[in-house]
């Protein structure tokens, strides 16, 4: 015989051997017992779920000599032709290359003939969604009013493309993709009766690659056995599909909490030399510090974590080094190096820079600037007075004398802007940096923002038009709390801050503009070479 591969191979020939639909499986069984199948099914979902396997063995159930049942023999004539795909009652149709109108019509000309061999006649229309809106429109009414021995069954990747009058005659039955244990319960399955040494490592990796897709990991899998010789080893899937291992994640985000640029720059040198794909590990690093999130917050609920028992106990060590403020902090900044490798075209400088960011001690990464000199019009360094203290004027009855030098009343002092809006210019720089200390993200969104006018005991703070998130982050409550106590801190009056949208757009820098381009610059001593 010749070699049938695993995704048909082993392919699902029974309800109890769907992996991952227990809720499909439950709702066609009942349907089946109580005699209550509707004539027309939608099936909806991933690709590689089971749609396809299902719409066969619902089938088998009608057609079985016991049929019909929820159990299928799959021994009779009419289960074995059906397996084999070789049954004249059940009728698989491409919806890509039958979307016409006059393929529409073809088949309605067949619905009216009674099944050969069976007691229904089934038809599986694959990739519904590819049919014309004039084919549809010709099976509407065919459709609503079937002969009473026949049973449609649609699947499609795209129900949002399926037009309305179809899916309102179509009882619609939604597949989730597989999870990565389900999927590697059923890879150990396969190697086991194979008799294939695998190590779990490469099963999981396996699992993870497929993105919910049991078929694409059995095929993965048959390619994966086919590469290697005897034992199948995590280097060997690694080196086929290009991933990066999970202990390369792991790797560098220990380097973020013991603060090591170096060791987190040589980690991604070597899997650059290795030729992964940085997009693709750019994007595994930041569904790690997702799960590091989810650790971190929810530690008994290890089902919110598709990974192994084991993986997840590393996550839970892992994240009790690291703040949910750190961890959040990681997150923006590799979200932002996704942005910036847009803008200079080039992933692997964005990506270093972040990960110096990442890896840089606190006082490194806020050094110490000398503090500027108290303006003149500044108030001597004392508690600001509380905002429900006012000084009560005298009485009218009597008037002060013209001759004495009263202070004027602090209400009068907020008529006149308290600070002048040099001053803060020549201070902003300074106020940003310090504020890096107290929480990054908001220095680096303020980082944007320009002063633009004072008046009274309020900052203006101006935006380029293209970073409304910015100026939304900073509007929330506890973001404008940091910004007003810190900056009426340092000017020693209470300012309060109001932001705004301009009309200009932020520039897009050259590398040697930016500036977390210019920090990695100044610390490795390097220079940019320009291309002609």
């Amino acid at each position: 015989m010749s070699y049938v591969v695993f995704a048909l191979k082993w392919r699902p020939k029974n309800f109890d051997e769907l992996v991952g639909q227990d809720h499909i499986v439950s709702t066609l069984k009942n349907a089946i017992q109580k005699n209550r199948l509707a004539h027309a099914y939608l099936f909806a979902g991933p690709r590689g779920v089971g749609k396809t396997s299902t719409a066969r063995i619902l089938a088998k159930a009608l057609n079985c000599k016991d049929g019909p049942t929820a159990s299928p023999c799959g021994r009779c004539p009419s289960c074995e032709q059906i397996t084999k795909g070789q049954s004249l009652d059940v009728i698989e149709i491409d919806g890509a290359s039958n979307r016409g109108i006059d393929e529409i019509r073809a088949l309605r000309e067949s619905v009216k003939f009674a099944p050969t061999q069976g007691k229904f006649k089934v038809y599986i229309i694959d990739e519904v969604h590819q049919i014309t809106s004039e084919g549809f429109n010709a099976l509407l009414k065919t459709l609503e009013e079937p002969p009473p021995f026949v049973k449609f069954i649609f699947a499609t990747t795209h129900p949002h493309k399926v037009i309305p009058t179809i899916l309102s005659r179509c009882q619609r039955l939604d597949f989730r993709r597989v999870t990565v244990m389900e999927i590697i319960g059923q890879l150990e399955k396969i190697v086991a009766a194979e008799k294939i040494k695998v190590d779990k490592d490469v099963l999981f990796a396996v699992a993870k690659a497929s993105d919910g897709s049991l078929r694409d990991a059995e095929s993965v899998l048959d390619q994966l056995i086919s590469f290697s010789k005897d034992t199948v080893s995590l280097a060997d899937i690694t080196s086929m599909l290009g991933l990066v291992e999970q202990d390369t994640l792991f790797a560098l985000t220990d380097t973020v909490i013991k603060k090591d640029p170096a060791r987190a720059l040589a980690l991604l040198s070597g899997i650059i030399d290795e030729g992964k794909d940085l997009a693709n590990f750019l994007s595994g690093l930041i569904e790690h510090f997702r799960n590091l999130m989810v650790a971190k917050v929810a530690q008994a609920d290890s089902e919110l974590i598709d990974l192994p028992k084991e993986m997840c106990e590393r996550l839970l060590a892992q994240a009790g080094s690291l703040s949910l403020e750190e961890i959040f902090n990681a997150f923006n900044v590799l979200v932002n190096t996704q942005e910036m490798a847009k803008r200079l075209d080039s992933m692997r400088i964005p990506f270093e820079v972040s990960l110096v960011r990442l890896t840089q001690k606190k006082k490194e990464q806020q050094p110490a600037a000398p503090q500027p000199p108290p303006p003149q019009n500044y108030r001597p360094p004392q508690a600001p007075p509380k905002k429900d203290t006012f000084v009560k004027p005298a009485p009218a009855a009597t008037p002060p004398k013209p001759s004495q030098d009263k202070p004027r009343a602090p209400q009068a002092l907020k008529e006149e802007s308290p600070v002048s809006l040099d001053i803060v210019k020549e201070s902003w720089q300074h106020f940003v940096s310090n504020l890096g200390s107290v929480k990054i993200s908001i220095a680096s969104y303020l980082n944007e923002g320009a002063p633009v006018q004072v008046e009274g005991n309020t900052l203006t703070v101006s935006f380029p038009k293209n970073c409304l998130l910015h100026k939304e982050a900073l509007e929330g409550r506890e973001n404008r709390s940091i910004i007003e106590k810190n900056i009426s801190e340092l000017f020693n009056t209470g300012l309060r801050v109001n932001f705004i949208l301009s009309d200009e757009v932020q520039k897009q820098e050259s590398p040697a503009g930016n500036p977390f381009v210019r920090s990695a610059l100044d610390m490795f001593k390097g220079r940019i070479i320009k291309e002609e």
